[in-house]
């Protein structure tokens, strides 16, 4: 007896007043004593050592703690554009194709349609909504032709693409004009962040009250975790005590509130890797120079301003390549993690590694010349 056991999604697992399944994986997943396996429900023994148990999960931190400890962890990372568009031509298309009752020479679809759909109609780890999108594609093709608006063979290309799935949905903030990025203005920062789906880009701004209207103190809003707070106050403590070595008008700050906001309030945020994201963004703020719209950075913050270690690096660089992002700023102690990346996805980013704060605000702010706004003591 040597099967192979598949526990899909063991991080939603649930225990109530029946009992907890994940205590009985415990001793079913232990090789040093699942030979010895006893089932109390068929009050028979039954040797498991020789069978192979696979466990999926979409979230870590879900895995109660000894539970994971009797696993072996095996990390599946995104997929870049080039696999994405690949996949897509080997194995979605023809099946979509298939579902739609069309056959393989009736419908082309360009590379590069397949590249915008990934790129542009959706934002994933995976290749889930972008099969999606490919058969809503095929779909209102195979409606143009029963009801006599199209003949077939007919070609997807990038030209008429919105005429089947509209305008794009995730346009990158890079290819905007200048005046509708979100980083246009001081005090917005772009960061990366790792969730269930793989990595993300993540934007943080800050802002301040008046004096005459608003209170002191610090406001953080977006759904915090406990941890990303204490990284909002550590950014604000840092530029508080070296306000004058960064040229920073902090001396207002005694005056005037703080508003730092995570937008997607919606969606709860945890973690220390925004601690940089949030100290460039309230310098930014201090000094009036907007971020560059090009830079996006992850990295825990100290007291005394040093960037260090986090995890998930791998997937906040595809992240950053799928969003458009061309230069990153990365710990330095992360450096190795480089090694992970695909090197096509590598050749496409500047990637600094940084170790001090000042080096992360001197690659990531606007030249002075280039502020839009002046800074808040003026």
């Amino acid at each position: 007896m040597n099967p192979v056991v598949l526990l899909d999604e063991v991080d939603k697992i649930g225990a109530d007043y029946r009992g907890d399944p994940a205590a009985a994986l415990l001793e079913v997943l232990d090789p040093a004593q699942n030979h010895t396996f006893r089932d109390h429900y068929l009050e028979v023994d039954l040797d498991l050592s020789d069978v192979v148990f696979l466990a999926t999960a979409n979230v870590l931190e879900a895995i109660p703690g000894p539970l994971l400890d009797r696993m072996e962890l095996v990390q599946l990372d995104g997929y870049t554009e080039d696999e994405k568009v690949l996949i897509a031509k080997d194995h979605l298309l023809p099946r979509q194709l298939s579902k739609a009752g069309l056959e393989t020479g009736e419908v082309a679809v360009e590379d590069g349609a397949l590249r915008l759909i990934a790129a542009e109609y959706t934002r994933e780890a995976g290749v889930r909504s972008l099969e999606r999108s490919i058969a809503r594609v095929l779909r209102k093709v195979a409606a143009k032709v029963a009801i006599g608006d199209a003949t077939l063979p007919i070609t997807v290309a990038v030209a008429n693409l919105k005429d089947y799935l509209g305008r794009p949905r995730f346009t990158p903030e890079t290819s905007l004009a200048a005046g509708t990025r979100r980083t246009a203005l001081p005090g917005v920062a772009t960061g990366l962040a790792v969730t269930g789906a793989g990595g993300d880009v993540l934007y943080i701004e800050a802002s301040l009250a008046d004096k005459e209207t608003g209170s002191t103190g610090v406001t953080l809003t977006g759904q915090l975790g406990d941890v990303m707070k204490e990284s909002a106050q550590i950014a604000l403590s840092y530029l508080r005590s070296h306000g004058a070595e960064l040229e920073l008008p902090v001396g207002d700050l005694k005056d005037r509130g703080v508003h730092v906001h995570v937008p997607a309030g919606a969606v709860p945020k945890d973690g220390p890797s925004a601690g940089v994201t949030m100290t460039t963004a309230l310098a930014s703020l201090l000094s009036g120079r907007p971020v560059r719209p090009d830079v996006a950075m992850t990295g825990e913050v100290s007291l005394t301003g040093r960037v260090l270690p986090i995890g998930g690096v791998k997937q906040k660089l595809l992240a950053a390549h799928r969003s458009g992002i061309t230069t990153v700023l990365i710990p330095q102690r992360n450096e190795p993690d480089l090694d992970d990346v695909p090197a096509e996805v590598l050749a496409k980013l500047d990637v600094h590694p940084v170790g001090d704060v000042r080096e992360v605000l001197a690659l990531a702010l606007e030249p002075a010349e280039a502020a839009t706004a002046p800074p808040i003591a003026a």
